[in-house]
């Protein structure tokens, strides 16, 4: 496996860089983390993950989508698409690796979203092992491996190298950009602190979670469960929970008048608000007990009946560490399990 010493990651980010825009987590004021385009002496993150997850390079909280200019009877339709510049996302971890795949069976699904494959087409995703899992981390219970994550190149940090390998065509070119500074490494080290992680995982709190309670064919037990009433009592609705979730993918579509034209586009929304696909009908979920449940059936039931078996979810913490009132998923999934 090829490796580079960390004291000399700086001139990957350089070579990296000089070729296409890269991202990478750095750490902000507060000490959280977050993905910041890359500029000459920006230092990478040692926080776990970010405060929202990478889901935004490839569907962002708005987007223009078309503009319309209008002169009398007249609508000119203007398409502001742009193929998007060939960008690298560095150090995404395994939980937000796997929801690509999970937003991929969305919007590429047909019929597809071509903003979104726009940036999927252009998009490299080099994502980090872990090797510091926190207690509100369960991505195993999805089958997730946080040492060996998904991605088109995979980083493994040993504590003095940084060792990566390509997963595809895509992290082969990525590899190919930076091979002046890498050389063969002895992975001996690495599979020590990769057991080292793999004992973590073992004994974090919510290792033993599973999802064989869940899945497609639970609907009736879940819908019409008697506990939601108390599980969403608390709920006051904000929807911090689908914000940094992720895997959510509900948007909403505006027109917006500039006094120039109308630009149409779309921003994230959140089936925990009370207007959420209100159109002329209304809401069809009157109640925060009905937009409460909506949220996590379509997680643990409605997605894996409409793929495979596959959930919605992937285990990454955020709702956990992030819920004003420690509401979520867990608590949810501990809460239905039918006996």
């Amino acid at each position: 496996m090829l490796r580079i010493s960390l004291d000399k990651i700086d001139k990957l980010f350089e070579a990296v860089s000089a070729s296409q825009t890269l991202y990478i987590p750095v750490d902000r004021e507060d000490g959280a983390a977050e993905y910041k385009k890359y500029e000459s002496g920006m230092k990478l993150s040692n926080a776990l993950n970010t405060v929202r997850s990478a889901k935004d390079f490839f569907f962002p909280q708005t987007e223009n989508l078309v503009d319309f200019k209008m002169e009398g009877k007249n609508i000119e339709v203007i398409d502001v698409r742009e193929e998007s510049e060939d960008f690298v996302i560095f150090g995404v971890r395994a939980c937000d690796a796997r929801s690509f795949t999970i937003l991929d069976k969305v919007f590429l699904a047909e019929p597809v979203d071509s903003y979104y494959k726009n940036r999927r087409d252009h998009g490299t995703v080099v994502s980090m092992a872990c090797t510091r899992p926190a207690e509100t981390c369960f991505c195993g219970t999805f089958g997730i491996d946080a040492v060996v994550p998904e991605g088109d190149a995979v980083c493994y940090n040993d504590g003095e190298s940084l060792f990566i390998e390509a997963h595809n065509e895509k992290g082969q070119k990525f590899i190919s950009s930076i091979s002046s500074l890498l050389e063969e490494g002895d992975t001996s080290k690495l599979e020590a602190e990769r057991e080292k992680t793999r004992e973590i995982l073992k004994k974090l709190p919510l290792a033993n979670l599973t999802t064989d309670k869940f899945g497609g064919d639970k609907l009736n037990e879940y819908f019409n469960s008697d506990k939601w009433g108390d599980l969403s009592e608390s709920c006051l609705g904000c929807g911090t929970c689908t914000f940094v979730c992720p895997t959510c993918q509900c948007y909403d579509i505006k027109d917006f008048n500039t006094g120039h034209g109308i630009k149409r586009f779309r921003c994230w929304d959140s089936c925990m608000y009370s207007d959420f696909t209100k159109m002329a009908h209304g809401n069809p979920r009157l109640t925060q007990l009905e937009r409460f449940r909506q949220r996590f059936m379509h997680k643990l039931v409605y997605f894996p009946a409409n793929n495979n078996g596959e959930f919605g979810c992937v285990g990454c913490g955020r709702c956990l560490s992030k819920c004003p009132i420690s509401m979520n998923i867990v608590k949810v999934m501990k809460a239905l399990e039918v006996k």
